[in-house]
């Protein structure tokens, strides 16, 4: 009977041994999970811990730039007008203590215009979207000049350009001229009506901060309107039908952002109108979005169906008056109708005209007789004509769309070709110097002669610069209920994306093309701050 009482207590050893191991194997695990955590939870304050301190830099730099020193009178004056993408994209990358660079523009700050439809509706508010052009110039190598005037005429054979002060308050001078040895026209262009009655009375645009404004107090001046006491049905529904012409990313995005701000807000403060509330999208083209690829603009015209926005395409708009737009449809038998839409908001969102200083320039230079658009350039975006006059932007014809991207590439072409050029005359100056000391002063000439050699290598290094060419990045569009589509360029051909997730990118990539620390910081916080309590309904 022994050896069974030992069998028993064997057993019940091998038991505990094997509890024992299993508590241990729990416990390991419950360790390196609990270590996995820690690591996790340590890497997440480090990198919090850095990303403030790198926006912290970030902001001490921006509000503490450094002395400047003042320009070399002796350097070529360098004149810019215009204060867009292109002449920013330019000055971001000039080095200013090569030239006397004066700019000259009627606004004292860059704007972010694809944000600018967000700001009709209080999603973003619009000084989150300006950057100071004085910020951005105290931060240069050199001191440069800056004006807020209006650029009224140039003239090319004296090289001169009169400026004017147009604003509220004049001084004693108001209207002076400006010389220069360099200039660049940056001046985008104006909205085009292409002559259609009424559109400038009774329409609004898109293009400046001012128009943001005016739609957003437009917007509410409506809904109020709408509410008050006794208004018929019929003049309710013309109130609340708002009517969006031009059917590129900036009507399309502002489509999206009103359908948005009447689902979110106007819904829950005034209910009883958002059975009323309609949006109409006039595009003359078969299709919105016609730089983006067939399935994105389809994926565009179905969101646009769920969220019950009208797209009236193949339809061009004959006339405006304070309540009504007379349109004229091609059908898809090419018969065309005319149909008269009531509206209570019109947002003119297509077409740029040049600018009466762009169009005085052209009748001054025989070789732009031809052109109508802008001013022609070469492929280093000199003015066809000229020497010492460049172009770029919306005013400047290139062979390339008028876009924010395409002002930016030609901004930052001019820069490196400009910086070139100061380094050039440098060194053809130190070659001067160098081949008259070896006449004057005869000494060591086997240095001085293999340093001229050198000098001649590298400036012929330094002139070999290629003519501008654009390279398109892609294309980016807000689409309303927090969708997105994007036509992006990836490898040897396009990525296309929509949907939710391509609305987080889009947001990002804003975000990240926003020109300075303050800016984004400002945007996120209107992204938060309108998510969390809503946009503002209040009429200004």
């Amino acid at each position: 009977m022994a050896w069974i009482r030992d069998l028993g207590i064997g057993r019940e050893l091998l038991s505990m041994r094997l509890r024992i191991r299993e508590t241990l194997q729990t416990q390991v695990q419950e360790n390196v999970k609990f270590r996995y955590f820690t690591y996790l939870w340590r890497l997440t304050y480090l990198s919090s811990i850095a990303g403030i301190a790198y926006l912290g830099y970030g902001v001490y730099e921006l509000r503490h730039p450094d002395d400047q020193p003042e320009p070399d009178a002796n350097k070529k004056t360098l004149v810019i007008l215009g204060s867009g993408w292109g002449a920013v994209s330019l000055l971001k990358k000039l080095d200013t203590s090569q030239y006397r660079v004066i700019v000259i523009s009627p606004r004292n700050f860059f704007l972010f215009t694809p944000l600018l439809p967000s700001c009709t509706t209080g999603t973003v508010e619009h000084r989150s979207i300006m950057e100071p052009i004085r910020s951005i110039l105290r931060h240069k190598q050199a001191a440069v000049q800056f004006y807020e005037a209006e650029a009224s005429k140039i003239d090319p054979d004296r090289k001169v350009v009169y400026i004017d002060d147009n604003s509220d308050i004049k001084g004693a001078s108001n209207k002076t001229e400006v010389p220069y040895d360099m200039l660049v026209v940056s001046v985008g262009a104006e909205n085009a009506t292409f002559g259609i009655p009424g559109v400038k009375e009774h329409g609004l645009f898109l293009k400046e901060i001012g128009d943001a404004q005016q739609i957003r107090k437009r917007i509410m001046d409506c809904v109020e309107t709408a509410n008050f006491k006794d208004q018929t049905p019929e003049e309710v529904q013309r109130l609340l039908h708002m009517v969006v012409v031009g059917g590129g990313p900036t009507g399309v995005e502002f489509a999206g952002e009103l359908r948005d701000f009447m689902d979110e807000d106007i819904r829950k403060w005034i209910p009883e109108l958002a059975d009323n509330f309609k949006v109409t999208l006039i595009e003359a083209l078969p299709n919105v979005l016609p730089m983006f690829s067939k399935q994105l603009i389809e994926y565009t015209e179905s969101t646009f169906k769920e969220e019950k926005i009208t797209i009236k395409t193949k339809t061009a708009v004959k006339r405006v008056t304070d309540t009504t737009v007379e349109a004229e449809s091609t059908g898809p038998d090419g018969k065309k109708t005319t149909e008269v839409i009531p509206y209570g908001l019109l947002v003119w969102a297509t077409g740029n005209a040049v600018r009466p200083v762009v169009k005085d320039l052209m009748s001054k230079i025989p070789a732009q007789k031809d052109s109508r658009r802008g001013l022609a350039v070469n492929e280093y975006l000199v003015c066809q004509g000229t020497r010492d006059i460049w172009a770029i932007g919306d005013c400047g014809i290139s062979g390339y769309a008028p876009t924010a991207q395409v002002a930016t590439q030609e901004g930052q072409f001019l820069a490196r070709l400009f910086n070139t050029m100061a380094r050039t005359d440098t060194i053809e100056a130190e070659i001067q110097e160098l081949s008259q000391s070896l006449n004057l002063k005869p000494g060591d000439t086997a240095a001085i002669s293999n340093e001229i050699e050198a000098k001649e290598k590298q400036l012929r290094r330094i002139k070999d610069i290629k003519p501008f060419h654009y390279t398109h990045q892609g294309s980016l569009a807000y689409i309303g209920s927090d969708r997105a589509v994007a036509d992006v360029s990836w490898l040897n051909g396009n990525f296309a994306t929509g949907g939710g997730l391509t609305y987080l990118f889009w947001r990002s990539a804003y975000l990240s093309m926003c020109f300075s620390t303050r800016n984004r910081v400002l945007v996120v916080l209107d992204w938060l701050k309108s998510k969390a309590f809503g946009r503002d309904v209040s009429r200004e």
